[in-house]
């Protein structure tokens, strides 16, 4: 007679060992099987992997879950798994501000300083309307936050993202002006309804919308430490293809930071139809496209970005942070909706999503567009037509491309990457497989370019003969931003420049273009500055687009 424990050990080695979705028993419908075959390599008990629902008609058809949620415990994905939904959060306060301005608490044309007066007075005013759709200007608190010291596994509180937001002196961009995503925006539309309400975020979003919709899995994480039944971790691949747990103490309310699982996630789209909770008008409003200051119409809305996918609408949107990958996509004119959730960025969520809803909706869609690729019949070009598109262009600060001519085709060498073909789908437009796009030239009346076009981004060609570089001696000193209280020190080190941070320690600056420097993570670009006499003044680091302008001055 073997011991009890004994029987309870081997069932659960047995279970292990056998790579599985989330029901003991195999599926029936055709359905389900086609979706567990799409995700089988997924379904192992040494990986990570993910979770996915889906919805039709107002009811929940399909919940499954792939891989593990804990490498450490092995313990497997289902349903009820609990992910960090990571940017999916940006749908629950851009409905919570439509409510709030349907009830007339809030308005849309408001300046925000409004609700937290505390944030700086700048030069235009950044309303509610402009938060909603990333259309306010300001630095994205990642980047920006990195620039200052911090790291990604350290704690990044709530608070210390607004006091970034307090201490901002500048934009990226005039608000309205452009749509440039901001996290830091919906950080402070969470504190805005923190402050109409009286409550806490967490506690209003759960009388709200969670308890309501009977999403008993869901929460704002508001403090890094508190303990979430359930939950998984995330994961990313080490340069030696082993798993490396991803350190997540973050608690950025309203642009991330909720918890919850592909079950609750799939009540939530079953309310954009019934419009239980929120109602219609609310519900209505969260759709509403941002208008740019120019009367251009933008995809994103309250939290949701409006698509197109075979043929027939979708409102949506995706996350990713700490190794989460997540994707919601309502397909309104269907009355459907896909759910995934996955705990490693090896899982391409929105992909997944759509492969998901290939299956189910089938004969719904449309066909399948067209994939962008090489021209069907490249076209010869002679050197006359190719030598006056050969320069350097600035595709943004610290990012060029050098095009150069090499026999009958044109080659393209972006920073910190190697030479790759492109191929002529006419005499302006090439298409270049390595970065899956095409590149445009505008040219002037005597055939030479002045421009490109990459990605929707006119890029200016720069003069064909680069200033005498400085010497590196120039930019030795100490550099201080008061805006985000951080130093730099600049020195050369073998015949290189270098910058040093107390945290980031050695960075490495490579000149790009004249006085615009390269670096790794997180100075993209360091652009030094001159007064009148020719002395260094300072230097501006820009991140990428969301984090733009930072300014150091010399200090010493």
């Amino acid at each position: 007679m073997h011991h009890p424990a004994a029987r309870l050990s081997a069932c659960l080695v047995l279970l292990l060992a056998i790579p599985r979705a989330t029901d003991a028993q195999a599926p029936a419908d055709p359905v389900t099987r086609q979706v567990d075959s799409l995700f089988s390599h997924y379904a192992r008990t040494d990986a990570p992997g993910l979770a996915v629902a889906v919805v039709r008609d107002g009811r929940i058809v399909l919940a499954r879950g792939y891989g593990l949620a804990d490498l450490e415990h092995r313990i497997p994905i289902t349903p009820s798994t609990v992910f960090d939904v990571a940017s999916v959060s940006k749908q629950f306060a851009g409905l919570a501000i439509a409510m709030l301005v349907e009830q007339g608490k809030v308005r849309l044309e408001d300046d925000v300083r409004r609700y937290i007066p505390e944030l700086p007075e700048l030069e235009r005013p950044i309303t509610i309307n402009h938060l909603v759709h990333h259309t306010s200007g300001l630095r994205d608190w990642p980047g920006t936050l990195a620039v200052a010291g911090w790291r990604f596994d350290d704690v990044i509180s709530f608070d210390q993202i607004l006091r970034m937001a307090r201490h901002q002196r500048s934009l990226n961009f005039v608000p309205g002006a452009e749509y440039t995503y901001s996290n830091t925006g919906y950080n402070l539309l969470t504190e805005v309804v923190q402050r109409v309400t009286g409550q806490p975020f967490r506690q209003w979003t759960d009388a709200q919308f969670f308890t309501p919709l009977a999403m008993r899995r869901t929460v704002f994480r508001d403090d890094h430490t508190m303990v979430i039944p359930d939950r998984a971790s995330g994961y990313a691949r080490a340069a030696d293809g082993s798993w490396r747990a991803t350190t997540n103490n973050l608690t950025a309310l309203g642009s991330s930071s909720m918890m919850s699982t592909v079950e609750d996630l799939a009540r939530w789209v079953i309310n954009f139809d019934s419009a239980r909770v929120a109602g219609a008008s609310a519900l209505a409003m969260a759709r509403t496209r941002g208008v740019l200051n120019d009367g251009r119409t933008i995809p994103y809305a309250f939290g949701l970005s409006h698509g197109e996918y075979r043929g027939v609408p979708t409102v949506g949107h995706s996350g990713s942070w700490a190794s989460f990958a997540t994707y919601v996509v309502h397909f309104p004119a269907q009355r459907a909706g896909v759910v995934v959730l996955a705990n490693t960025p090896t899982v391409n969520a929105s992909r997944a999503a759509f492969q998901v809803a290939d299956i189910v909706l089938g004969a719904a869609l449309g066909p399948a567009a067209e994939p962008a690729g090489a021209p069907a019949k490249p076209m010869q070009l002679t050197a006359a037509v190719l030598d006056p598109l050969a320069g350097t262009y600035r595709l943004g600060p610290g990012w060029y491309v050098n095009i150069r001519r090499e026999g009958t085709g044109l080659t393209a060498q972006a920073s910190n990457e190697g030479r790759v073909l492109m191929v002529a789908a006419s005499a302006s437009e090439f298409w270049v497989a390595a970065y899956n796009a095409s590149m445009t030239f505008v040219r002037d009346e005597a055939g030479k370019a002045t421009s490109l076009t990459f990605r929707g981004t006119t890029s200016p060609r720069m003069p064909d003969i680069e200033p005498p570089a400085a010497p590196l001696t120039d930019y030795t000193g100490e550099y201080f931003s008061e805006e985000l209280d951080a130093t730099y020190r600049a020195h050369v080190r073998n015949d290189s420049l270098v910058l040093e941070h107390r945290r980031h320690g050695t960075i490495p600056l490579t000149r790009r273009w004249d006085e615009d420097f390269g670096a790794a993570w997180p100075l993209r670009s360091v652009a030094f500055r001159r007064d009148g006499a020719g002395r260094v003044t300072g230097f501006v680091v820009n991140v990428d687009e969301r984090s733009r302008d930072i300014v150091f001055a010399k200090v010493r």
